[in-house]
């Protein structure tokens, strides 16, 4: 049953028009003041030198003047200020050509007659002008498609729209002169008569699309509905030439890859694609594979929240191999063991130019660690890498840190949580410190540093002068490590956040961290910090310890058989 209607919310914006679109106004007005036009043929032409100059100056007048309209209306969508431009550009033109130019161009001697205009001339110049201004506005934010209008009917409470609200919720994208280049559709669910509805519209301005946002658009439809409605909307974006597509949580498995397979095979010069929550098999993974037609231009991958597995990694993998600008990927929470991290972690050599790189809650393991370590030499442009959750140990660790130490010179942010790294990697961070000045965030959460590990780390980061964010909780942390850190960056002015909840620090503890950082408010929350969890966790290890000793006992008992 679909969910009631929620208020229609989108928006438009107008304002401010982009450097280009600025930049063809004063051509447009440069020509109008030097060369001889429906205006200027009643006035004294100026120079071209001097019609660009002047040009520049009114359009920077009328710039500024509609920018401080456009102030006074926050909310509004700015084509006020579009219209003020436009009539406010062609008063300041007209006005020029009345006045002339400052150094009149030499004529032939003879009487000088000055022009008669008319009340109703300088109507029709003005008309003339904005007629002349206003296109420009449209035309050099639609011809060169960037920086245009965003259509957005994401906003308000998650809704069914269905043929009717379709055609009045989309009706500005057929207004004629209309110059979007982004759509956003997500957060609205579309039934497949809103879906016809919508398909001839969006074919009508595939062309001056630039970036296209379908996310959760068929939300709680049956999956013959939200198939059908995918094949709608992809033969509509068919042959559109996209930088930017967004097709997450949709659900789509494989069934939906190939619903938008029109759409996909089409694109050739994507920089951006996201497909996070999307139900993205092993068997979907593979059809995107076979579907992309090219990622030559590719920079921001996103495959976060799927179940694409081992196979769907090395399907991947493939398209991967493929983007050498890739700048942006990511592939967490996929259900990725060591059999897909190899060739994943492998495929990610070719990326050269990466920047971030985010591939935690998998199951690499430490095989596959060690090839992330080697790839990493080749990332020598990395800025932020997020490795929690990934089963690497001391031993994948070790080879990881060291990696970015040797190879990484502008590394700024690393997480590396839950790996079950110990004190004895705590050298390969302290090191990496060191070299790092640029490192401005280090994730280490629940791991088993304890109180050495965290002592070692304390002592590095006193030489650090980047550091901004560290997070130690859940490490089994004592009074001494606490103390340590506390003093490692209580005179550290550009430090922001200690995080070293959910550790085992004593009520003496406690109060020595608090008094070492009084009067800075760089101390995270304590309220998860529990002081006997090393005597709970010892119990546990007895209690472990005593049944694998009876088991040990038991397999040695022979039982006989009755006959």
């Amino acid at each position: 049953m679909a969910e009631e209607i929620a208020p229609r919310s989108f928006s438009i914006k107008l304002w401010p028009p982009s450097d280009n679109t600025r930049q063809v106004i004063v051509d447009r007005m440069t020509k109008n003041l030097s060369t001889e036009t429906f205006f200027s043929k009643k006035y004294v032409l100026f120079s071209k030198e001097e019609a660009h100059k002047e040009a520049a100056r009114i359009e920077d007048a009328g710039f500024k003047a509609s920018s401080e309209l456009f102030m006074k209306e926050p909310d509004g969508d700015g084509s006020s200020a579009v219209q003020f431009y436009a009539k406010e550009t062609s008063r300041l033109m007209i006005e020029t050509l009345k006045r002339g130019p400052t150094v009149t161009p030499k004529v032939e001697p003879g009487p000088t007659v000055p022009p008669k205009v008319e009340p109703e001339t300088n109507g029709e110049l003005e008309t003339q002008t904005q007629r002349e201004v206003e296109p420009n506005v449209i035309s050099a934010q639609n011809g060169t498609r960037q920086e245009g209008a965003v259509f957005d009917i994401s906003g308000g409470k998650r809704a069914f729209i269905e043929a009717e609200e379709a055609r009045e919720l989309l009706s500005p994208l057929i207004q004629t002169r209309n110059w979007y280049t982004k759509i956003i559709f997500s957060n609205r669910s579309f039934g497949i008569e809103a879906a016809r509805e919508a398909g001839p519209i969006l074919e009508s301005i595939k062309n001056q699309l630039l970036d296209v946002d379908l996310s959760d658009f068929v939300a709680g439809r049956p999956e013959e509905e939200a198939l059908e409605v995918m094949k709608i909307f992809s033969l509509a974006l068919e042959g559109s030439v996209l930088r930017y597509l967004n097709l997450s949580d949709n659900a789509m498995g494989e069934k939906g890859v190939r619903a938008f397979e029109a759409l996909l095979r089409s694109q050739e010069q994507l920089e951006e694609l996201y497909l996070m929550n999307d139900g993205i098999s092993e068997e979907a993974a593979k059809a995107l594979s076979e579907l992309i037609p090219s990622t030559d231009k590719l920079k921001v991958l996103h495959f976060h929240n799927n179940m694409t597995g081992d196979e769907g990694a090395v399907a991947i993998s493939e398209v991967v191999k493929k983007s050498s600008l890739l700048e942006n990927f990511r592939c967490s929470s996929t259900r990725v063991g060591t059999d897909g991290g190899i060739p994943l972690a492998e495929a990610l050599g070719a990326c050269v130019n990466m920047k971030k790189l985010d591939l935690r809650d998998n199951l690499f393991g430490v095989e596959a660690g060690l090839v992330l370590s080697k790839t990493i030499t080749k990332l020598t442009g990395l800025k932020e890498i997020y490795l929690s959750y990934l089963n690497l140990e001391d031993e994948g660790t070790k080879e990881i840190v060291n990696a970015l130490k040797s190879s990484v010179p502008g590394l700024e942010v690393l997480e590396i949580a839950g790996n079950e790294i110990t004190a004895a990697a705590a050298p390969v961070f302290a090191a990496l410190l060191g070299a790092a000045q640029t490192l401005k965030k280090l994730g280490l959460s629940e791991n088993e540093l304890k109180d050495e590990g965290a002592i070692v780390i304390a002592k590095a980061i006193e030489g650090q002068t980047g550091l901004k964010e560290l997070d130690l909780s859940s490490n089994l942390i004592q009074r001494a490590g606490a103390r340590a850190l506390a003093n490692a960056v209580v005179s550290k002015k550009e430090f922001e956040l200690l995080n070293i909840n959910g550790n085992a620090i004593s009520d003496e503890g406690l109060d020595e961290v608090k008094e070492i950082l009084k009067g800075s408010d760089v101390l995270g929350p304590l309220d998860e910090n529990d002081v006997d969890l090393l005597e709970e966790l010892d119990e546990e290890g007895e209690e472990e310890g005593a049944e694998g000793e009876l088991e040990a006992k038991l397999g040695h008992l022979n039982v006989k058989s009755e006959d």
